[in-house]
Parts: structure tokens; sequence; C-alpha cells
């Protein structure tokens, strides 16, 4: 994702990983061929962050973490993702996701237009 802003160092990233994300989330690691795939993180009802490595991409990874949050929170869970990125909207698209709203950014840290997304088990067709 080249369009976003590079906000903190790796350091930073690692301490906020282990001292805050780890903590306050369910986590699921993916792994193939012995090295880590991806990552789902799943924090009170939101899908707070999902991200598969380039090179294990087209492969499933994505759609399995997907579905391991979708069982851990059953029936609503919401994500938000970077309007820019229309391949993850798509993913989320066909995973049974819809938009529920655009936003202008100034609620996130990189200060991006989003996009706030929904899935439901029980949605109205």
């Amino acid at each position: 994702m080249t369009y976003l802003p590079r906000l903190h160092s790796d350091e930073e990233t690692r301490a906020w990983i282990a001292g805050v994300m780890l903590p306050a989330s369910q986590v699921w690691v993916a792994e193939l061929h012995g090295r880590i795939a991806g990552f789902a993180g799943l924090r009170s009802g939101w899908l707070d962050h999902l991200y598969v490595t380039p090179a294990a991409q087209g492969r499933g990874i994505g759609a399995a973490l997907l579905d391991h949050a979708k069982e851990a929170h059953p029936h609503v869970l919401d994500l938000h993702v970077f309007q820019q990125n229309d391949g993850a909207r798509r993913f989320y698209e066909r995973h049974g996701f819809t938009l529920v709203e655009e936003r202008d950014g100034s609620d996130n840290e990189e200060n991006l237009p989003d996009a706030h997304y929904r899935w439901s088990r029980f949605q109205l067709t």
C-alpha cells in the first residue's frame, strides 16, 4: 500500500503490536511453508487487521482468516478499509460485506479517506 504515509518506525510498530494489539485482540496467524503468510486481528466485533503478504495472496489465506473472524463473531462484523484500497474493498464485498459509509479520513491516524463495511449473518435481501 504505497499510498500510506510512514508514521512510525519498525521499533514503534513492534512495540505497539506487542503492547497494544496482541493483548486487546483475538489474533490468528496463517503460515505457508513454515513462514508467516498473514494475520487477522479481531477486537470487540471489529476486524481491525487483515493482512496477507503479497507472495501469499490469491491462495485463500485471506478468506480463511476472514472465516475465522466470522466464526469468532458470528452475527455482525465491522471493519474500516482505506477507500483507495480497491482490491481489499472487492475482497470484502465478495465475502458478503456491505458499505455502511465513506468517511473523509479525519478519524484515522493516516488522515486518508476510509470506508466502513459490515457483514451480518442475517442480511436483508
